[in-house]
């Protein structure tokens, strides 16, 4: 699944394409539903107006037009693609094409059709799917006071916290097995155990690994491309994730793999407690 890294990256690039083109010409659907059924009729509202910014909030998209906007979630295996010869054939897993007057077209791709496609106003407004979201990791919200309070008063997982979006957004599996190494934590120890320093650590390592991810253009573990078709590179740098039995980088210890509740976590058993 694209985390924050990978989303940001997209945004980044659908950013440098999108703003520069005139009006969309017309939306083409080719089904009306992934996780959940697509607003057809309020995404063609859309229609003749020009996209003035490309948003991101938590793993979320959003691509602003001028009555409002595209809201979509990339899901497991979602994607933005662009196109620009029009007459190019919908592949099948090619939901959805937003076309522009340049003959420029923008392709959500979905194959396990996980994702979502909505219409919000804004970014500010009150949304269903946005409105318990947690701060982002990047804003001074997102403290370390703020992290050690929440993990004082919750007995799951640190590594579990720090995927809860209502807590920080944008963290996931990968991520957090990686943020938790460089802090010494294992992802299995109880949130109500991490100290004050150790939330201090947490922070500040959530903050550099995502900041080195994204400046990697994010991580290519399957299929995750950006809007260019570009793999990212920070899969190159991992120093726990995917790694179970090679040494750690750090002591040479053979790193371990556990699952929890389907997932996997990678860590050190020796320089992280």
């Amino acid at each position: 699944m694209p985390e924050l890294p990978e989303v940001e990256s997209i945004r980044r690039g659908l950013e440098t394409l999108l703003l520069d083109q005139p009006v969309i010409r017309r939306f083409e659907f080719a089904r009306k539903d992934l996780r959940d059924p697509i607003p057809v009729r309020q995404l063609r509202s859309l229609e003749g107006q020009a996209i003035r910014a490309v948003l991101r909030r938590s793993k979320y998209l959003f691509l602003a037009a001028e009555t409002g906007g595209v809201l979509s979630h990339l899901g497991m295996t979602g994607s933005w693609r662009t196109a620009t010869d029009p007459k190019v054939l919908p592949g099948p897993h090619d939901h959805v094409r937003i076309e522009f007057e340049t003959g420029l077209t923008l392709i959500y791709r979905d194959p396990r059709r996980f994702g979502v496609l909505d219409w919000a106003k804004d970014l500010t407004s009150a949304h269903p799917r946005l409105d318990l979201l947690g701060p982002e990791p990047f804003d001074p919200a997102f403290s370390p006071e703020y992290l050690h309070q929440k993990a004082r008063t919750h007995r799951s997982p640190i590594k579990n916290l720090l995927m809860n979006a209502k807590i920080v957004v944008g963290v996931g599996n990968i991520y957090a097995s990686e943020i938790l190494f460089r802090a010494g934590v294992r992802p299995g120890r109880s949130s109500e155990r991490v100290t004050a320093v150790e939330a201090a650590r947490i922070k500040a390592f959530t903050t550099e690994v995502l900041a080195e991810s994204i400046a990697a253009g994010g991580s290519s573990i399957s299929d995750y491309v950006d809007a260019s078709g570009d793999q990212g590179g920070f899969q190159n740098h991992f120093r726990v994730y995917d790694r179970a039995g090679k040494p750690c980088l750090a002591c040479g210890t053979p790193i371990r793999r556990d699952v929890h509740a389907g997932r996997s976590s990678f860590f050190c058993p020796r320089c992280q407690r």
